[in-house]
């Protein structure tokens, strides 16, 4: 019975091979932080906090990059992005490996910007191909094979990077970023369910239709959710460093990754969806408290259990709700915000980690920023509990629809019998409530 979520979703047409082909995009795309950190220290000779800002810049590309490529597949399809990104990303890494300090800070911006959208895609494809019931097991797959491919890229990039020089490292990265790209290109996973609206149909979504304070609530709890990740991922160097057990930080990070996937594949088994908020307030308290086994390495070992346990159904939960609460012609941009979410946390957890070990002791890492992920909690729950109580009191409440030509763009508005068919329900955070398959049926005669 508990590998039944996981047997049924697999079984379904098409998530076998998108799981397997983004395991291995994400791959390349995961080596590339600490390569670039390593080919700044060692080839260019620069300190790391030259190459922290080397690696700021590709995280502001990406992270402004990733919306726009979304509505770019949303208008025009996936294989011309897949195209565009992919030959762009090739010759970002091929000519970055020849390029001096200072314009390679400059370059690093574009080249994070028309960066391959795989971690997107993969989210965006299994909202397309998977029903309702079946999401949540689907994302937590999902979540496990991106932690995966964190485990394996790094590693293999810094090995590379290590035994044959930092430029090798990168010109391989180019390459494994040609095979992904060829690889999505040739699997082309659909991006719109069969009794959603083709891309071919034209139709379009003012974004204030869903671009909602709920909605924004629901990022803000991602990019919490990685910036507590980021964060303990520097406080366990620093605080093992000074201790003098710098040794054993491969292992408790290992560790700690091996939690987080144990998390979720628990989570996707479940049958009733958890809020993202409800998650990530106990992971951010937890991670305050890890600090108080900052003294031993298998007590800080310990104390991560129950916060890496809640990592991966964090993501999870946050990815589901996005999925759910946007409708299929404007998925690929709402995608591309959760991407751009989970990167810019990831981009301020570190820093605050490190200034928090730096100015007060290492052990403050883990309050800092698990504190951080706990205020933001703490500033979205109230909204999220009027909502819930708001549905209570008002069952038939609804949310204007999607399709109203007063709020579609004027030249592409649809019928308004289309209109009337398409009832928004933003419910993304509510369970056992009808999700796109039923909020956005296919109006009839649409092809």
């Amino acid at each position: 019975m508990l590998l039944k979520p996981y047997r049924e979703t697999l079984a379904l047409p098409g998530i076998k091979s998108l799981l397997a082909v983004a395991t291995l995009a994400r791959i390349p795309i995961a080596a590339g932080a600490v390569v670039l950190t390593l080919h700044v220290v060692t080839d260019l000779d620069r300190g790391y906090g030259a190459a922290g800002l080397v690696g700021a810049a590709l995280t502001v590309g990406g992270s402004v990059g990733a919306p726009v490529m979304g509505r770019l597949i949303d208008r025009r399809g996936l294989r011309p992005v897949l195209v565009l990104t992919t030959v762009a990303e090739v010759i970002f890494w091929t000519v970055a490996q020849a390029l001096p300090y200072w314009p390679l800070l400059v370059v690093a911006l574009f080249g994070g910007f028309l960066a391959l959208p795989a971690f997107s895609v993969a989210r965006q494809s299994i909202a397309a191909l998977t029903p309702e019931a079946q999401r949540l097991p689907a994302f937590a797959l999902d979540s496990i094979t991106t932690e995966i491919s964190f485990m394996a890229g790094p590693a293999l990039g810094a090995y590379i990077a290590t035994a044959h020089g930092g430029r090798p490292a990168m010109l391989a990265i180019a390459a494994g970023i040609l095979v992904s790209g060829l690889g999505l290109w040739l699997l082309n996973p659909p991006i719109r369910a069969d009794h959603e609206a083709p891309i071919e149909a034209g139709e379009r979504i003012a974004r204030r239709t869903w671009l909602r304070p709920r909605l924004v609530a629901i990022l803000a709890v991602t990019l919490a959710a990685t910036l507590v990740l980021s964060g303990t991922d520097v406080t366990i160097v620093a605080v093992l460093r000074e201790n003098g057990e710098l040794s054993y930080a491969g292992f408790v990070m290992s560790l700690w990754a091996f939690y987080s996937l144990l998390g979720g594949f628990a989570y996707g088994t479940m049958h009733r969806r958890l809020p993202a908020v409800v998650l990530l307030t106990p992971m951010a308290i937890l991670t305050v408290a890890v600090a108080l086994g900052a003294s031993h390495w298998w007590l800080l070992a310990a104390l991560l259990i129950p916060c890496g346990a809640l990592c991966a159904p964090t993501i999870t939960a946050s990815a589901d709700a996005v999925s759910r609460m946007t409708p299929a012609a404007a998925r690929g941009e709402a995608m591309g915000l959760h991407n751009s979410s989970l990167t810019v946390g990831v981009a301020l957890g570190g820093p605050l980690a490190g200034l928090a070990a730096d100015t007060i002791s290492p052990a403050w890492g883990f309050i800092a920023v698990g504190g951080v992920g706990t205020l933001i909690a703490l500033a979205v729950i109230p909204a999220e509990l009027l909502h819930r109580r708001t549905r209570l009191e008002d069952p038939t409440l609804k949310e204007p629809a999607l399709t109203d030509p007063a709020l579609t763009e004027p030249s592409l508005a649809v019928p308004a019998q289309a209109a009337a068919d398409q009832p928004f329900a933003d419910d993304a955070l509510a369970s056992g409530t009808a999700g796109p398959a039923e909020a956005f049926p296919s109006p009839a005669g649409r092809p």
